[in-house]
């Protein structure tokens, strides 16, 4: 089982996914109204001592989303094609922008269907007889290609079949950028290629950044649980996660037209059972604990706070009531949400950060 994604799942149902019309407790019981101390012994939770590397933006990285930006707007832009764009037969070391579908006995299969795709004639990004086929076609001309997948081929479906691709050449992209067609993007204030590379590298850098809090905040969490001691876990509350993380699960499976049994095996190699009994006592021993931290740190939701956050939110949803925008679902979830909030920073903000 791959224990990251699963603790952003278990994650994601403490902090959003719980919210429904009945407590989560079972019985109606607020969390902040239960004696949690009576499932859980605190560890020491002030200074906790996590190493989490910063990762520099990488500089050939932010040249190729540069590139790659410029490119799939220069090939949507009819100007830029009159101004410069490529008007010959696609050649070795060309970068083409594609429209393609590839089919298996006629029908198309998953995976092999895209528009305005950029790819670097030669790169070998796909399989054998794909890029030299387009060698030699015009911009705005279509061509079938009959191709087989190697027998290693990484999907089994596909390893050593036949199918054809259907692909459309787009346009040549012209290999020097242009300060000229930067300016047109409509970027904010990016009028040249150095603009340009400056607001690519900002969006690096802030990616970067929240993937290091993000890293931060599953360290210290992990440090802070594991030094819980916690007794048996309320049933109650057991039984609710399992349903909850069980409906999130199919619900996430659907995006991808698949069944949950499916999607769990095929992202966390186990069963969907077993999916679910193993992360429902973890997110009952994230509450608890949680619980135990506000409790004693003063970070419990007045009811006048809650009903400030509410009206910030509702507002800011674009409802014109609290009434309206927490329809059925329960102030009580609302409630715990905002104290994981208030404890997950308390913890953060109080933890020891080694940039290992």
């Amino acid at each position: 089982m791959k224990k990251r994604r699963g603790m952003l799942l278990a994650a994601a149902v403490l902090a959003a996914g719980v919210l429904s019309a009945c407590g989560k407790n079972g019985a109606d019981v607020p969390l902040k109204d239960m004696d949690v101390d009576k499932y859980v012994t605190l560890g020491e939770y002030r200074g906790i001592e996590v190493s989490v590397p910063r990762v520099p933006v990488d500089d050939a990285e932010c040249e190729e989303m540069t590139k790659s930006l410029y490119y799939s707007a220069a090939a949507a832009s009819t100007a830029e094609i009159e101004n410069g764009i490529v008007d010959r037969a696609v050649e070795e070391g060309d970068i083409v922008n594609l429209d393609y579908v590839g089919k298996k006995d006629g029908e198309a299969f998953e995976g092999g269907t895209a528009e305005g795709h950029n790819l670097a004639i030669g790169s070998g990004q796909f399989i054998e007889g794909f890029e030299e086929g387009l060698i030699g076609v015009m911009p705005g001309e279509t061509v079938d290609l009959p191709l087989t997948f190697p027998e290693s081929y990484g999907n089994e479906e596909l390893a050593g079949q036949d199918v054809v691709f259907t692909v459309k050449v787009n346009c040549i992209v012209p290999e020097e950028m242009s300060s000229v067609f930067v300016a047109e993007m409509g970027l904010p204030d990016v009028n040249n290629l150095e603009e340009l590379r400056q607001y690519v590298y900002d969006y690096m850098s802030g990616y970067n950044e929240q993937m290091y809090n993000s890293q931060v905040q599953d360290a210290v969490l992990d440090e802070f649980l594991g030094a819980c001691i916690f007794s048996e876990l309320p049933e109650s509350m057991l039984n609710r996660y399992e349903q909850i993380i069980q409906s999130n699960v199919e619900q996430e499976a659907g995006y991808y037209g698949m069944d949950a049994e499916s999607y769990v095996s095929e992202n966390y190699n186990t069963t969907l059972a077993d999916f679910v009994a193993a992360y429902a006592p973890d997110a009952v021993r994230q509450d608890l604990a949680f619980q135990a931290v506000a409790n004693r740190e003063g970070l419990n939701i007045s009811d006048e706070e809650l009903n400030e956050r509410l009206t910030e939110y509702a507002s800011d949803a674009g409802y014109a009531t609290v009434e309206e925008f927490v329809g059925e679902n329960s102030l009580e979830d609302y409630r715990d949400y905002f104290m994981y909030d208030n404890v997950l920073h308390f913890l953060v903000e109080n933890a020891q950060i080694v940039n290992g």
